[in-house]
Order: C-alpha cells, then sequence, then structure tokens
C-alpha cells in the first residue's frame, strides 16, 4: 500500500462544537471516554494497511499535535508514519486555508514529492468504520479518476450533505452541495432496486450523500487543484468540475457513520456509545481503534449503581451514586450520593493529591470532578471540570440556547467548558 498516502483534513474553527473547541481543534475533541476524533480515521487507515498518514491542521491544534506524537509511533523500518502539516507562512501564499481543497493545496508538496499513485482524502471529525481497501478495490475496478464513498440518506437529511446523482454503473453525473428546495433533489432520488442490487436496502433513503471520504488518482489531483479559477472546496467546485473531465464513480457505504460536527449530534452519538447494542462498538474485534497508552489503573466502585454506561480508565464512583446512561472519561472521580443522567463527563489531565484535595477544601474550590449530592442530567462536562456538592445542573426550564461564566448550553444541553468551576449548590 506505499502507492498511497492519506491526508486527514483538521477541518475549521468547529463552531458549532463551542464550546468543546475553545482551546482545542475539533479532531482533538475526546470521544468514547479514553479516545479522540482524530484516532477514528488514523485507526481505520492503520487497519486498512494505509500506514503514511499526513494531518492538515491549523486552530488550536496544540493538543492534537501532542496527542498524535504520543500515540502513533511505526517501526522504523516500515516506511509508515502520522505527521502533522500545520497552516503556515509561505513563499507562495500567506493565508489560512480557505477551505478543503485550499488546504490540501498548500500542502501540495508533500503529494509531489512522495510516489504515491493514488491520494486518500478524509475528514477529521466522523465517527464510523471502514477497510479503505474496498474502496481502493473498486477505484481501480471502475478505473475511476476520483471515487466519492457515498451513504443513503432520506429526503429529510439531505439539506446537511452534498449529493451524488448516478447511473446504473456508479458512475457520478451530477453533485449538488446541501440542497434546500425539492425540486433541487428530485433528479437525484435513486430507486431502491438499484440499491438492493448493490446490497442495500433503503427503502426510505433515496439520495446519496458524500461522506467526505474521496480517493483521487494523483494526477487528476493535481490538474484539478491547479486548474483556474482555483477552487477553495472539494463539495462546492472541484466535484462539480471532476464530473466534466474525469471518470468520477460513488463507491457505496451503508455501515454506522455519524458526522459530530454539533453539541447535539456530539452528545447523542456518545450516549448510544453506552447502550446494550451500540450502533458504533469499540469493542469489535474488527478493526480496532487505536489511541494513547495511559497506564492508568482500574476504576473503582464504592456501591454506586451504574446501567448503560462507559467507564474509562482511572475513575472513581463513590458509594450511594446513580449513573446512567452515560459516558465517563479518564480520571473522572464522581462523590456520594451523585445522580447522573444523558451525562458525558470527559475526564481530568491528572489525579489530585490527597493534600491539593485537603487546601481546595480549604480555599473553598470544589474537587475534580463532581461533588457529593450532585445532580446532573443531559450534560457534557468538559476536561478538569470541578462541579461542587449539593449542584444542579437540570435545565429544567428547557432552555436550548445560554451562556453564562461557567457554563453553556445549546440545544438544550448544559456544557460545562474545560477547566470550569461550579460552586457548591449551583443551580442551573
Amino acid at each position: 500500500m506505499n502507492d498511497i498516502i492519506s491526508l486527514i483534513l483538521g477541518g475549521g474553527r468547529g463552531t458549532r462544537l463551542y464550546p468543546l473547541t475553545q482551546l482545542r481543534s475539533k479532531p482533538a475533541v475526546p470521544i468514547g471516554g479514553k479516545y479522540r476524533l482524530i484516532d477514528i480515521p488514523i485507526s481505520n487507515c492503520i487497519n486498512s494497511g494505509f500506514n503514511r498518514i499526513y494531518v492538515l491542521t491549523q486552530f488550536l491544534s496544540v493538543s492534537l499535535h501532542r496527542h498524535i506524537a504520543n500515540s502513533y509511533k511505526f517501526d522504523p523500518f516500515g516506511k509508515g508514519f502520522v505527521e502533522v502539516l500545520a497552516a503556515q507562512q509561505t513563499n507562495e501564499g500567506q493565508n489560512w486555508y480557505q477551505g478543503t481543497a485550499d488546504a490540501v493545496r498548500q500542502q501540495i508538496r508533500y503529494v509531489v514529492e512522495d510516489q504515491a499513485k493514488e491520494v486518500l482524502i478524509l475528514s477529521g471529525d466522523q465517527l464510523y468504520r471502514m477497510d479503505f481497501r474496498e474502496l481502493h478495490n473498486f477505484h481501480q475496478e471502475t478505473k475511476a479518476d476520483v471515487t466519492i464513498a457515498v451513504l443513503p440518506v432520506s429526503q429529510e437529511q439531505v439539506s446537511g450533505f452534498g449529493i451524488v446523482q448516478v447511473d446504473e454503473t456508479s458512475k457520478v453525473h451530477a453533485f449538488i452541495e446541501k440542497p434546500k428546495t425539492i425540486e433541487e433533489i428530485e433528479p437525484y432520488a435513486v430507486s431502491p432496486d438499484w440499491l438492493s442490487k448493490s446490497g442495500i436496502q433503503a427503502k426510505n433513503r433515496p439520495y446519496l450523500a458524500s461522506m467526505g471520504i474521496y480517493l483521487f488518482n494523483r494526477k487528476a489531483l493535481l490538474d484539478l487543484l491547479n486548474s483556474r479559477p482555483l477552487a477553495t472546496d472539494f463539495g462546492k467546485e472541484i466535484f462539480p468540475r471532476s464530473i466534466k473531465n474525469y471518470n468520477v464513480k460513488a463507491f457505496l457505504f451503508d455501515g454506522y457513520w455519524e458526522d459530530l460536527g454539533t453539541i447535539k449530534a456530539y452528545h447523542e452519538a456518545n450516549l448510544a456509545l453506552a447502550t446494550h447494542n451500540p450502533p458504533f462498538d469499540f469493542h469489535s474485534p474488527n478493526g480496532v481503534i487505536y489511541t494513547r497508552m495511559r497506564f492508568l489503573p482500574a476504576s473503582r466502585f464504592h456501591g454506586a449503581t451504574l446501567s448503560n454506561t462507559l467507564v474509562s480508565d482511572g475513575c472513581v464512583i463513590e458509594e450511594g451514586s446513580n449513573v446512567n446512561n452515560c459516558v465517563i472519561g479518564v480520571r473522572s472521580r464522581i462523590g456520594k450520593n451523585v445522580t447522573l443522567k444523558e451525562c458525558v463527563i470527559i475526564g481530568a489531565d491528572r489525579f489530585e493529591t490527597d493534600k491539593e484535595r485537603s487546601d481546595n477544601h480549604a480555599k473553598g474550590i470544589p474537587n475534580l470532578n463532581v461533588g457529593d449530592n450532585s445532580v446532573i442530567h443531559c450534560a457534557i462536562l468538559d476536561k478538569d471540570c470541578r462541579v461542587g456538592k449539593n449542584v444542579r445542573l437540570v435545565n429544567t426550564r428547557k432552555i436550548q440556547h445560554d451562556e453564562g461564566n461557567n457554563f453553556v448550553i445549546r440545544d438544550g444541553i448544559i456544557c460545562v467548558p474545560r477547566g470550569s468551576i461550579i460552586p457548591d449548590g449551583t443551580v442551573i
């Protein structure tokens, strides 16, 4: 697989994921208790045998760089690598990335200098498991210049995606980015019979949405990026151009795939991981998801009640606490008689010593992470939060959007930003 290099796009500012992206980039956002979003595309690449990977970053990328450096180290004789390419000023340009295509163009010398025949381009903020060898085989068998991975979606979902129009041979004849009206999307519907011939039962999902996963022949990619006027985005500009002069194919995928671009999507996807039969299973032996090795102790529970909950390494949950449908991140500490429901607790970067806990108590500062007798429903607590005793984070007024000194509400979900302090007795 040395003929393929993978480029993972780090994304923009991630404003829809605020406050989780207040101090980190989207790919660095934690997921599933102990992973980060960037672990998903990197692991899919490694499991597929594509072990030459560049990650293109721009905003708040320090923690992402640190995580990649601590997590992915390859045999020096195997020629594999995961390298970060940060946006930078050069003699040729002094601008930030203007879009997905512009990001690749600004780092194109790493493609030009490489002997790879094909370039795989991925997003860094999606949750899915895919064997890219199947995509690659399809790309070669159909003699495609460009292959777009697509997912069947319903009419209600099309406004959030780029939608492709295909013929019986999966050749793409048209591409429309985030259509808004029924008249726009009607020509793009495919028949259930065509989908069933491909082995997919998707009666109520007649539209094919781009997943942000693209495989280019090297020459086609270079030509498309250099053609005038210069394109800034793959969906809005590159694909509509490529359809005219290149063999563009659609690779059909119907497994679990979720774009975690909003607080609501992020919250729902995490909670789904904790269900009895999760749609995405980190426990699956097929396609292991890799991450940083932390060498943490096993978690401890003292008379607590847990149901439909993921608990990561190094956690302590004290007696009398009730935890239902939650994801508990690394090094989390939950006090006595705490009630947590539909919560994502991202955890802590370190353990507090007994002396630190005692000193904090004397100063009136809550310890990490949730104090005794607190009740928290439908919330996300970012890393290193300090929630005091007898706190209620419940949003009983069903407020959809609000912001205070130590909290943010998005889509009715209470988010406590990283390192925030919620004093004893607070009610939100």
